[in-house]
């Protein structure tokens, strides 16, 4: 096969021709699906079989690693979530306890000058 092939015509018009001489066009299927894949990725095809199915491998393997990547990502995003919500509570547990705390205080120094002056006037 001397000629490339660069698109899915050109490769069904290089099966009719082979098929006219009573030949077949080795790896059609596969091909033609590769061919189908890159030209819905916006990836020019290289014109021939190899060239094709090793820039299709590169780019599922490139896919592959980017969506494991993004996997990666969304569990430590996940994961420091996790991480700082208990973070937060405690946070505003210790903020509440010390508004109790000033609170009580507060309470108890109102409630022992009023009983010292409620002493005095009596």
């Amino acid at each position: 096969m001397a000629e490339k092939i660069n698109s899915i015509d050109e490769l069904e018009r290089m099966k009719a021709a082979a098929n006219a001489q009573g030949a077949t066009v080795p790896n059609y299927q596969e091909w033609s699906q590769i061919m189908k894949d890159l030209d819905e990725a916006g990836v020019q095809s290289t014109g021939s079989y190899q060239g094709d199915k090793a820039l299709h491998s590169e780019i599922s393997k490139t896919i592959e690693q980017y969506m494991e990547q993004q996997k990666v990502e969304q569990a430590q995003q996940v994961k420091k979530t996790q991480e700082d919500q208990p973070k937060k509570i405690a946070e505003s547990d210790n903020e509440q306890a010390l508004k109790a705390t000033v609170a009580n205080a507060t309470s108890s120094m109102i409630l022992s000058d009023y009983m010292k002056y409620y002493h005095l006037i009596s």
